[in-house]
């Protein structure tokens, strides 16, 4: 039987998790705060459990950490894991379920918000007295507006819920999720997505970004869309194509759009999108709010305390086949 788990944190959770292992004097857990690579490879050579923000975790982490049970993410993103090298070792990765989904939902509902009702323009009228500018171009309703969601996940379909509340039509594009459970849900399901994007007034991604969906959506995509259509991304950097997006936001080629991410972050300098006036962004924080950030924090130290104590949930596990 294990004496002590070891339980590494390059970065540190909110204290709604760490509460959760004042009752485990058989858990210790070291919180690295600034660290190097070396440091965190150090760290990870007797850690039975490791929780992660966007540390990446690959081959050479692995490597690091022969003891290592489980892998923990503080969210539901993976992107920055190598989940093969983990597969190939017998351990699972694990997500924080729906800790902040809700959140994500909320937050891609305010960038459409925002853009239809031109938020941050009249924000700027008021504070520079223009307010002669307020007819200039007039903000939309997204009352009986058509939405494309793509990816119908934890995520997608909690947004395709609160937008049917405001009686929106909900496309839905995810060949991944049956049309019957996409008809289900009162939406309608699209087999293909150029034939969905050409019908949205207002488009909102909620996929994983993988080899599959870097650059879904592309020139092409884009050129599908109408000029008076929005295009919102609270999932991952990398799936619209940022070059293609400037060019169709700075062309018309579409309206406006809203970016909860990039593809990189923080970019090294100002990026060319910032220099348009028809696009909003955020630093990255859609699934960050008070209340998800105590959700996330407690969902990722009880998923690696579940490993501990060999009741893992199976439905927050990411390779699950390594619980067979």
């Amino acid at each position: 039987m294990q004496n002590k788990w070891k339980i590494v944190m390059p970065t540190p959770v909110a204290a709604a998790g760490m509460a959760l292992l004042k009752d485990r004097p058989d858990v210790e857990a070291v919180v690295l705060g600034k660290f190097s690579t070396e440091a965190f490879h150090a760290a990870l050579k007797d850690a039975h459990g490791v929780t992660l923000g966007l540390t990446p975790f690959g081959e050479a982490e692995c490597e690091a950490a022969p003891e290592l049970k489980v892998a923990a993410r503080i969210g539901v993103g993976y992107d920055t894991v190598d989940v093969s090298a983990l597969t190939r070792r017998k351990i699972p990765l694990m997500v924080t379920g729906i800790a902040n989904s809700v959140s994500v939902a909320e937050h891609a509902i305010f960038l459409m918000m925002s853009l239809a009702k031109r938020g941050a323009d009249y924000d700027r009228m008021v504070r520079e007295n223009r307010w002669g500018d307020r007819f200039g171009e007039l903000p939309v309703d997204l009352f009986q507006k058509t939405l494309l969601i793509i990816g119908f996940g934890r995520i997608g379909s909690r947004t395709a819920k609160r937008c049917l509340a405001m009686d929106m039509e909900v496309l839905v594009y995810d060949p991944y999720v049956p049309p019957a459970v996409i008809r289900g849900s009162g939406c309608e399901p699209v087999a293909n997505l150029m034939d969905g994007l050409a019908r949205a007034d207002f488009v909102t991604v909620h996929c994983p970004k993988n080899a599959e969906t870097i650059d879904l959506i592309g020139r092409g995509e884009l050129a599908a869309m109408k000029r008076t259509a929005y295009i919102v991304n609270t999932a991952r950097g990398g799936i619209i194509n940022e070059d293609a997006l400037y060019d169709a936001l700075k062309g018309g080629t579409i309206r406006a759009a809203g970016l909860d991410v990039l593809d990189k972050e923080p970019p090294a300098e100002a990026h060319k999108l910032c220099a348009l006036p028809n696009i909003i962004f955020a630093p990255h924080m859609a699934g960050v709010t008070a209340e998800a950030l105590a959700r996330m924090a407690a969902a990722t130290v009880q998923n690696v305390l579940d490993v501990f104590d060999g009741k893992p949930n199976p439905d927050n596990v990411v390779n699950r086949e390594v619980l067979a």
